[in-house]
């Protein structure tokens, strides 16, 4: 998370996420991600910018979108209230990002190298655009996203470190 806020088109200022993704110690996306919470406490994904890496340079930056620009809407990433069996939309934007959740527990134990986590919301996540393709994600309260699983493959992503006070 960063000090950082844009306000997206459709009018509301987000807080603005960095998240970096590495492979073998090689970068392989890099993307702004822009977050805002309501006054009930769901946290809504308003849109992001991302460029995915192919041998150090820029391959693609599909999958980039923001609420209000062209027909994108935002979606809920973390409702307020989650119950197991809870569906929702986390994003839209048709053709290119289309991620859909639902929550399949809220009683978690996860081990990874950032630390221990009790009481971790699980959900299945996946898109109608790639329909075999889905993950098992896992939040801590406090400190969001920690695990990320893909369904019947072998890719796992984790939260390695937590630095307080955002940079």
């Amino acid at each position: 998370m960063t000090n950082r806020t844009k306000r997206v088109a459709a009018g509301v200022v987000a807080r603005v996420i960095h998240d970096r993704e590495t492979q073998a110690g090689r970068l392989i996306e890099d993307t702004w991600d822009w977050y805002a919470q309501d006054r009930d406490g769901n946290v809504w994904y308003l849109g992001e910018a991302t460029k995915e890496y192919r041998n150090g340079k820029v391959s693609s930056t599909k999958g980039s979108w923001e609420a209000g620009v062209d027909g994108a809407q935002a979606g809920v990433i973390m409702p307020a209230h989650p119950r197991a069996g809870m569906t929702y939309r986390q994003e839209y934007f048709r053709g290119e990002a289309e991620d859909r959740a639902k929550v399949l527990s809220l009683d978690e134990r996860v081990e990874v190298p950032a630390g221990a986590f009790d009481r971790v919301l699980k959900t299945r996540d996946w898109t109608p655009l790639e329909p075999s393709a889905a993950e098992h994600k896992f939040y801590a309260r406090g400190t969001g996203p920690i695990l990320t699983l893909d369904v019947g493959g072998p890719g796992r992503e984790e939260l390695v470190r937590v630095t307080r006070g955002g940079r």
